[in-house]
């Protein structure tokens, strides 16, 4: 039987891929509510997950973002100047 904490992580992408797929963020407080009049234990899960992903992949963006601009950076460099 899956933990209250796994059970949030698993809801939680499930809701994040019907956000992608929906464009509408307005479901995750939709099911944040329908956890939270059940399961506060599982709503905490749910929520700290949803926070932990959008946080992830922030960060993931900023870190493409950023080797993008070195490589970019690094291959002008390298490149020859036809002098």
């Amino acid at each position: 039987m899956p933990t209250t904490e796994e059970l949030g992580i698993a809801l939680a992408e499930d809701v994040l891929k019907a956000v992608e797929e929906l464009g509408d963020d307005a479901i995750i407080n939709e099911v944040n509510k329908i956890v939270e009049a059940s399961s506060s234990g599982l709503q905490e899960a749910y929520m700290a997950a949803i926070r932990a992903q959008r946080s992830s992949a922030r960060a993931r963006e900023h870190l493409d973002a950023r080797l993008k601009r070195f490589r970019a950076t690094a291959a002008a460099e390298a490149a020859p100047t036809g002098e």
